[in-house]
């Protein structure tokens, strides 16, 4: 099966909807990564915010910020070699690298909002 593990840049979440804009590209991913997982797929999201070591542990991924700095983030990783640096995968690439439908990839994360009204 393949591995793909997606390195972001620093920031507060990341679906995209926090901040003061909404980030589209953001909010695709998190919807494509999302419906994977919900597959079985081994995708992995590091933020350099939450986990700064999975970013120094990985050497591949310590290189391209060595050399080209912050900038260079997000960066991909497929089966530990480098796919993408600076962008994120497309819906077409997450589908080809695990056999799967593009438009499988629009699930929404789901979350449950509990309101107390008494």
């Amino acid at each position: 099966m393949k591995k793909v593990e997606i390195f972001d840049p620093a920031m507060c979440c990341s679906t995209g909807v926090c901040g003061p804009s909404v980030d589209p590209d953001l909010t695709r991913v998190a919807s494509a990564v999302y419906s994977l997982e919900k597959k079985g797929a081994n995708i992995t999201r590091y933020n350099l915010a939450n986990d700064p070591s999975a970013f120094t542990d990985n050497k591949t991924v310590n290189q391209v910020l060595h050399e080209k700095g912050a900038d260079a983030l997000p960066v991909t990783l497929l089966d530990n070699e480098v796919v993408r640096v600076g962008s994120y995968p497309t819906n077409e690439d997450f589908a080809e690298w695990f056999g799967t439908e593009t438009e499988e990839l629009t699930q929404k994360p789901q979350v449950r909002v509990s309101i107390n009204l008494d």
